[in-house]
């Protein structure tokens, strides 16, 4: 079975490589997204990706992803610590997600420490850098796989 996997990028992930490369490593947005395709397809899992700086459209990517996506990698960025909205979405569209972060939010800022999501996800990868996403794929996958067959 092919599994489809939706990764969602939230807000200032599109300026990777170049923002704070000591926290968050030099590889863009781009490069992480076109390892993890490689990845993917080694393993017979498509990938699909969807990267946006405002909170509405993440909400709306996560809504549109029912029916197309069997799990979603989510990086959230900010939003981990504070959307609600992005909570109740999750929540709401009955889709495995794993939370995944690239540095170890639990090693920097108090403010940094509490997500909000991470109740309503399959459960969290942080600290790995781009590997990050890697182990969230294989995380999901297995989990998509151990699942009761429908029927």
């Amino acid at each position: 079975m092919t599994w489809k996997l939706l990764v969602v990028n939230g807000p200032n992930l599109n300026l990777l490589g170049e923002r704070e490369p000591e926290v968050y490593g030099a590889a863009t947005l781009n490069e992480i997204i076109t390892d993890l395709t490689a990845y993917g397809a080694e393993r017979g899992v498509a990938i699909a990706h969807f990267q946006s700086n405002v909170e509405g459209e993440l909400v709306d990517a996560l809504h549109r992803a029912r029916g197309s996506a069997d799990g979603i990698v989510f990086n959230p960025g900010a939003f981990s610590h504070y959307s609600i909205a992005l909570r109740d979405a999750i929540a709401a569209i009955g889709i495995p997600v794993v939370e995944t972060h690239l540095s170890n939010v639990h090693a920097r800022e108090d403010f940094r420490r509490t997500s909000v999501l991470a109740p309503v996800c399959l459960g969290v990868i942080a600290g790995f850098g781009a590997a990050s996403y890697r182990l969230a794929v294989d995380a999901l996958v297995g989990c998509l796989e151990a699942r009761p067959a429908e029927g």
